[in-house]
């Protein structure tokens, strides 16, 4: 903890510390822990009422999740539920990927406590930055389609919403312990004081965790903190404010090495793969003859939130809910700039598969940079990716009747995002010339920023001056503006809402690095672009029926014409706005039925969803010109069709055995052609079949994933909870994921007939059981947790980065099989060639618990 910054460390334990002191001294008015739900449903958080919500919506409690989770990814937790596939991603903590009906993370909304919390410019929505959530999340909805939230939010695959704990929970603590493979370690303890009988409440969590992952020299620390204070001076008003922060640094695995190499670079040579290999890393040798390891990819970042939540009873029939935000993010991950003699990090590798920095940093050492043309060394930068993030949520909502009300209110956002590169080592060089700042070239640069020095101030902290940017320096500017409005009808039997919003989306662009006056396009441009206004709105409606007490239906329907995000207004990273700019469309109608018994439940949904004019965007794509750079392609005109069928149920058949299942069934693929285009980091086109922009011939080709990540269509499970003794439970569960399809490639869908790879079919087992020891004091208990994951160590492919075929010729200059195909010489693993880059699943892994409550 000696990295805390003093200040604010000791800010967060006078306010606990006076909160605890308050509380303990007057009576705690709350014999037991209000309902989280009757606390928030009042706001604006949107969260679906079983038998009453016409969505399709699966939950999961804080207990499951503190049960469970372990050391797994928290978003992991939902490959229980329908339609949802979350992966390690490329393994690093933090690093998780997550589809939700064929859609990935930018186009499904992410929610804390209502409030929205994708990237404004990207739509992305990176984990790393919010791993602390497992600590402090009361439970977590999955609303899958359009959702029932009233904002105007990108939920095309569907809506995750996390509660975290709220001030006025029940009086007490605890105290958790975690370890689990490679060296994972976990620390953490909270409290929380319970309501006085002034109307104060507070909570607060301290935690640490770190280790290293499955994968090789994926090190990592993480820190949270949380503090949640309330006030509730009458029954007309509620207040509660939040901060949380969770600062990490992670050294990661990036690239996606092909199954060759997987299997080249197997320590134990048996022509099988190395599921733990990372090309990201290598080693050097230190002043004693150590040789010690160091990473090429890594990630850190500091996300800190601020909420302010007002509930205001005007009257028995009218509330006002307000929410205001604060959230200033800093930091950043890997890259690599220059070269030396024209080589790049891929030519430094050993005979281990991993980077030779004794090579390198002699080569570098030999260069001197004052001299030598501009990118002559090859070093290590942070890609910075900071912003300051400012909003206001209002939802005023009137009871008309027993029947009838309405909500309307306001979603209002602020967003200035931070872009540039540092230099984060050197690699052995005295310095690295950069000519990428029209307005200052032929700099040398050789101040280094510690990426494991973690940032701790809550308002974000300072940015790195402009003489110490390198390759890039833009900025951008997002102003949201959006209202929005639902009538709503319910009685014993039906429930039904109509609800719709209109947003106003403002992009600015602003480049450091370009010249005032040159021209780009065509045109002529200058620092900052001016605000290019995007009108976006959408109408959705449904209904729920309930037959009697066992059986209802469902039904909704929705129209979201959604405004393309920052990439595709200011495509290929220049100053001049898209001529061909155009909002997305997407329109999605589901049904539903459930049945509901005292033992037995189950919920059957039919879904169809159409996303016209898609544009998206892959970066960090290697050897995109055939030379060996890397690049980014840029896609638009894409039109996806999903649809599918999805299933779950649960059955307690007594007080010993409970089962639960799920199953989903999807058909996802596009429609029609689409134009993509290539370009080199320097934003140079790269030209296909002679020309920068191509047709893809996409029309039924199955949706697969669009950075380095596959999608299922496929996926069940099983599971079953057993407790044979008062405070004993073992569970388990069979994961089956199926229907997996590969990353989309500009290059490989030029001609038709083409198909995405399908990856092979892959089964899971998880078991786990925890044990309570209760104490004579009822509030006071031990509990002992232990989670195996993977029991089987099956190998398995989770995700895909490439569509090579078996019948595709293989063309490396240093390939002994060059002219053969894949199949001919006999390159393939699982039916599909080991050219193909991909990312394994980890092998059996474990965690263990013990907690404390009092």
């Amino acid at each position: 903890m000696k990295l805390i910054n003093k200040s604010m460390l000791t800010a967060i334990i006078a306010l606990s510390t006076a909160s605890v002191y308050y509380a303990q001294e007057v009576k705690d008015t709350a014999s037991k822990s209000k309902d989280i739900e009757e606390v928030i449903l009042k706001g604006v958080t949107d969260i679906a009422k079983d038998r009453k919500t016409p969505v399709a919506v699966s939950t999961i409690k804080a207990a499951q999740i503190l049960e469970r989770q372990g050391n797994q990814e928290l978003v992991e937790l939902l490959n229980t539920t329908p339609s949802v596939y979350a992966t390690k991603g490329g393994g690093g903590f933090g690093d998780s990927q997550l589809s939700i009906r064929g859609f990935e993370s930018k186009n499904v909304a992410v929610m804390v406590n209502g409030m929205p919390v994708n990237d404004m410019e990207t739509g992305a929505v990176y984990y790393s930055n919010w791993t602390g959530l497992s600590d402090v999340t009361s439970f977590l909805q999955v609303q899958r389609g359009l959702g029932s939230s009233k904002l105007a939010i990108a939920s095309v695959g569907g809506t995750m919403n996390f509660i975290t704990k709220s001030a006025d929970m029940k009086k007490g603590g605890v105290v958790r312990l975690g370890v689990g493979n490679n060296d994972f370690l976990k620390t953490s303890f909270a409290y929380n004081t319970g309501k006085s009988e002034n109307g104060w409440s507070s909570s607060f969590l301290m935690a640490r965790q770190s280790g290293a992952t499955y994968i090789e020299n994926t090190n990592y620390e993480a820190y949270t903190y949380f503090f949640a204070l309330g006030y509730q001076p009458s029954a007309k008003h509620n207040l509660q404010f939040m901060i949380t922060s969770s600062p990490q640094w992670h050294d990661q695995r990036s690239y996606a090495p092909s199954i060759a190499n997987y299997i080249k670079y197997n320590p134990d040579h048996d022509n099988t793969p190395y599921r733990r290999y990372n090309s990201d890393f290598g080693y050097y040798t230190d002043a004693s003859g150590n040789r010690v390891a160091l990473a090429n990819a890594m990630n850190y970042y500091a996300k800190p939130v601020m909420m302010l939540n007002w509930d205001w009873n005007i009257s028995d029939k009218s509330t006002l809910s307000t929410v205001a935000y604060m959230s200033n993010g800093r930091g950043g991950g890997a890259r690599n700039l220059g070269g030396i003699a024209g080589k790049g990090m891929s030519t430094f590798y050993d005979n281990e598969g991993h980077y030779n920095y004794d090579q390198i940093f002699a080569a570098n050492a030999a260069i001197n940079p004052n001299t030598a043309a501009a990118t002559s060394t090859l070093v290590r930068t942070s890609s910075i990716n900071s912003h300051n993030w400012y909003g206001v949520l209002m939802n005023f909502q009137h009871k008309i009747n027993d029947n009838w009300n309405f909500s309307v209110g306001t979603d209002d956002r602020y967003y200035y995002g931070y872009h540039y590169q540092v230099l984060s080592d050197l690699y052995g060089a005295s310095g690295y010339k950069d000519n990428t700042n029209k307005n200052a070239p032929n700099r040398v640069v050789n101040n280094t920023y510690d990426y494991k020095k973690l940032s701790w101030n809550p308002f974000g902290g300072s940015l790195a001056p402009m003489d110490q940017r390198l390759a890039f320096s833009n900025d951008g500017e997002v102003l949201w503006y959006s209202g929005f409005g639902q009538v709503e009808y319910s009685n014993d039997k039906l429930s039904a809402f109509l609800q719709g919003s209109v947003s106003n989306q403002s992009y600015q662009r602003i480049d450091d690095f370009v010249l005032p006056g040159s021209p780009q396009q065509g045109q002529i441009i200058d620092r900052k672009t001016g605000f290019k206004d995007l009108l976006g709105y959408n109408i959705k409606g449904g209904a729920n029926y309930n037959l009697n007490e066992n059986n209802n239906v469902f039904a909704n329907i929705g129209y979201y014409s959604k405004q393309p995000l920052m990439s595709a207004v200011y495509p290929s990273n220049q100053q001049v706005v898209n001529p061909n700019l155009t909002n997305e469309k997407i329109f999605s109608a589901e049904l539903g039925y459930g049945f509901k018994t005292n033992n037995f439940n189950a919920k059957l949904n039919l879904y169809r969803t159409e996303w016209k004019d898609r544009f998206y965007r892959r970066g960090n794509i290697p050897n995109i010109d055939g030379n060996g750079n890397t690049g980014y392609s840029e896609v638009s005109g894409i039109t996806q069709l999903h649809q599918g069928v999805e299933l779950e149920a649960n059955y307690r058949l007594n007080k010993f055995i409970e089962f639960n299942g799920m199953f989903s069934w999807g058909d996802y693929q596009y429609k029609g052609n689409a134009t993509g285009a290539n370009f080199l980091d320097d934003n140079t086109p790269v030209a296909i079949n002679g020309n920068n922009a191509s047709t893809l011939y996409l029309d039924k080709v199955k949706v697969g994933g669009s950075n380095n990540n596959s999608i299922p269509q496929t996926t069940a499970s099983l599971g079953t909870t057993i407790s044979p003794l008062k405070g004993l439970k073992v569970y388990g569960g069979w994961q089956y994921t199926g229907k997996i399809y590969s990353t989309l490639n500009v290059a490989e869908f030029l001609k038709p007939g083409n198909e995405s790879l399908k990856l092979p079919d892959f089964n899971l087992f998880n078991v786990g059981a925890s044990y309570k020891i209760s104490l004579n004091n009822p509030n006071q208990y031990f509990t002992l947790g232990a989670n195996v994951y993977n029991l089987l160590d099956t190998t398995y492919i989770q995700d895909g980065a490439t569509n090579i075929k078996t019948t595709d010729t293989i063309t490396a200059n240093n390939d002994p099989d060059k002219g053969k195909t894949y199949e001919q010489a006999g390159r393939t693993y699982k039916g599909i060639a080991d050219g193909n880059r991909v990312f394994f699943g980890f092998g059996r892994t474990w965690s263990a618990t013990l907690s404390f409550n009092f």
